[in-house]
């Protein structure tokens, strides 16, 4: 038996399936304006859940109401494909178990009809720096910006281990990614003193040179500055991250706001 209506108010409560669901109480103290679905639930697009994958299964708008296509629907992807984001969430979002994500995160990008625009359209979370922003330990109305691993600079490193070798080269993306000028090594020599030196850097190698020849056993250790972003300010006057000098669209900020 089926029934069909134009409109359906529902006051108190909705439920869909059996069980009882202690999160939303039933009877006399029941939340009204809740409701539960046993699942499982498609929204959207049906035809792209062939089986039922999840709970819940959100596919991509398939409402053709002309409010919610482009350009009035909201979430429209900034690669300038049509179709509206299948899921939007303000203003934040709770995972508590894993996430798995087939193609790929993105920081901002996601204009709201009627509300702010988030800029950086379409940038990889990867590409931004990850930091801390507290309040200065020691510097009444300063704060503290670190960028990972907790430095003062945007630094990358890489390390290892040579043996019976005097160069050492460095990953080819650094031509590009890091200033010739900001380079250091550290070397730590394995079983004997080698007086090894850094001799010079070139051409993306490190050079060394050992005391008389001796065979290079040695542990590396080698940081570079990025050159692809503005410099990291670390101390800078200020209550909250809002007032950082230099450019905060490059950061994904945490820590007391």
């Amino acid at each position: 038996m089926s029934f069909g209506f134009d409109d359906m108010n529902v006051g108190g409560q909705l439920k869909v399936g059996q069980g009882f669901v202690p999160a939303i109480k039933e009877g006399n103290s029941k939340i009204n304006g809740s409701a539960f679905v046993e699942g499982p639930m498609v929204v959207g697009a049906g035809v792209h859940f062939p089986t039922p994958y999840a709970t819940m299964m959100v596919g991509p708008l398939a409402n053709p109401d002309p409010d919610c296509l482009p350009p009035f629907a909201p979430g429209a992807l900034c690669q300038g494909l049509s179709n509206p984001y299948s899921l939007v969430v303000s203003p934040n979002a709770g995972i508590m178990g894993n996430l798995d994500v087939n193609f790929r995160i993105q920081a901002g990008g996601m204009i709201v009809a009627g509300g702010p625009i988030m800029s950086n359209c379409g940038r990889h979370v990867l590409s931004v720096k990850k930091d801390f922003d507290i309040p200065h330990p020691t510097k009444e109305g300063y704060r503290l910006r670190h960028v990972a691993p907790e430095a003062a600079t945007a630094d990358v490193y890489t390390r290892g281990k040579v043996r019976n070798k005097n160069k050492i080269f460095l990953p080819p993306y650094w031509k590009n990614l890091v200033s010739p000028s900001s380079i250091t090594v550290n070397l730590t020599p394995i079983g004997a003193h080698q007086q090894v030196i850094v001799k010079r850097i070139s051409d993306n190698t490190v050079h060394l040179q050992s005391n008389g020849g001796i065979p290079i056993n040695c542990y590396y250790h080698i940081y570079g500055e990025r050159i692809d972003c503005d410099r990291n300010i670390a101390e800078y006057p200020g209550t909250s991250p809002k007032d950082y000098p230099g450019d905060n669209s490059e950061y994904l900020q945490s820590g007391s706001f």
